[in-house]
C-alpha cells in the first residue's frame, strides 16, 4: 500500500496517517488539541509529539480549553515537572495563552472551527504533491493565519506550524497524488 514519503514504519506514524492526518475536522476540541501538539512540536519530530499524545491529553485536561484557560502558576510548575509532555516552560505558557485567545475567538465568531476554516473559503486546499520535497514549509494561507492568529495574542503559531496545522486537519489535502489516501480524503472535502 503506497503512502506519503514521511510516513516510514513506524506504527504510531502510520496509523496517524492512515486514519487522521489530512481529514477535514471541525470539531472545536480537536482543533484545539492539534494547535496545542503542533506548537509544542516546534524545532522537534512530529513523533515525538505523537508519542506523548496521551500524556499530554492527561496534562492538558483533554484539551478541553476552557479548562486549560483556568490553568496557573502552579499548573505550569505541575506541567514543568511532567515527563510526559514537552517541557519547555515557553511552549507550556503558549497552551495556556492560546486557550484564552482560543476562547475569545469563539466568542468572536461562534466558535473556533468557524473562523479557522473561514481562512480556507471553507473547504479544503486541494494539493497536488508528487514527493515529500513537493511539499511547502508554509504558505500564503499558513502565513495568514499566521499573522492574524499573532494579532489575536496567540503565541507558537508561525506559517510554519500554521501549515502543519493546516495539513493536519484537513484544511489542506497534502497527501501525495499516488498515496492510497489522497483520492478519499479529496472527497471529503
Amino acid at each position: 500500500m503506497k503512502r506519503c514519503g514521511w510516513v516510514g514504519t513506524e506504527p504510531i506514524y502510520i496509523e496517524y496517517h492512515d486514519r487522521e492526518w489530512g481529514v477535514p475536522l471541525h470539531d472545536d476540541r480537536k482543533l484545539f488539541e492539534f494547535l496545542v501538539l503542533e506548537s509544542a512540536q516546534a524545532g522537534l519530530s512530529w513523533i515525538t509529539i505523537l508519542r506523548k499524545r496521551e500524556n499530554y491529553r492527561k496534562a492538558f485536561a483533554e484539551f478541553d480549553p476552557a479548562a486549560v484557560a483556568r490553568f496557573n502558576r502552579r499548573s505550569v510548575e505541575r506541567l514543568l515537572r511532567d515527563p510526559g509532555i514537552v517541557r519547555n516552560r515557553q511552549k507550556v505558557a503558549a497552551a495556556i495563552a492560546n486557550a484564552r485567545c482560543f476562547l475569545a475567538v469563539q466568542r468572536e465568531f461562534g466558535s473556533f472551527d468557524r473562523y479557522v476554516w473561514q481562512l480556507v473559503g471553507g473547504k479544503p486546499l486541494q494539493g497536488r504533491r508528487r514527493s515529500i520535497q513537493d511539499v511547502p514549509a508554509k504558505t500564503p494561507a499558513s502565513e495568514a493565519m499566521s499573522k492574524d492568529l499573532v494579532r489575536r495574542g496567540f503565541k507558537f503559531v508561525g506559517p510554519t506550524i500554521c501549515y502543519a496545522h493546516m495539513q493536519a486537519t484537513g484544511m489542506v489535502n497534502d497527501h501525495q497524488v499516488d498515496c492510497f489516501r489522497y483520492a478519499p480524503v479529496r472527497r471529503l472535502g
